[in-house]
Parts: structure tokens; sequence; C-alpha cells
């Protein structure tokens, strides 16, 4: 049993000690309690991730037609550059 890098002798130390401090009595609410924070803690932690999740999704789905288009566009200003410097040598050669 290893829980959060604390063996089975760790956590039986920590539990007498638990015990000892707060008694028989008041354990079993402390355990109660500290397992409402750890399902909250979870579900947090699954929100986010789903939420980054979401978002890597989408970014995927937008990038590749962003990649596409800047490909397109530097094509088109390759044309462009090519079609001026075509029109320059024959006004130069022209004069």
């Amino acid at each position: 049993m290893n829980i959060f890098g604390v063996g089975l002798p760790e956590v039986t130390v920590i539990l007498i000690l638990a015990l000892l401090i707060f008694g028989p009595k008041k354990l079993p609410e402390l355990g109660k309690q500290l397992g409402k924070t750890l399902k909250s803690l979870k579900k947090a932690s699954n929100e986010f991730q789903n939420e980054i999740d979401q978002v890597m999704k989408e970014e995927e789905e937008r990038s590749p037609k962003s990649i596409e288009s800047n490909q397109i566009n530097k094509i088109s200003q390759e044309k462009l550059d090519s079609e001026n410097r075509n029109l320059s040598k024959n006004e130069k050669s022209n004069s």
C-alpha cells in the first residue's frame, strides 16, 4: 500500500496519532469530512481536465484550417510577387 508516497507503517503511525489527538468519538467525523473534501477535489480536478481537453480539441479542429489558409495565402502572395516582378521587368524593358 503506497498512498502519496506514504507506506503502511507511516499510515499506521498517522492513524494512531490522530486517534490520540482527536479521540475515538471525533475520528469518524473527521474521516467523513476528509472523504468529502477529497471527493470535491477530485470532482474539481476532473472538471478542470475536461475543460482543458475541450479547449485542446477545439484548437485541433481549428488548427488544420488555419494552416491550410496560411499556405493558400502564402502561395497567393508568391504569385502576386512573381507577377509584380514580371511587370517590373516588362516595364523596364519597354522603357
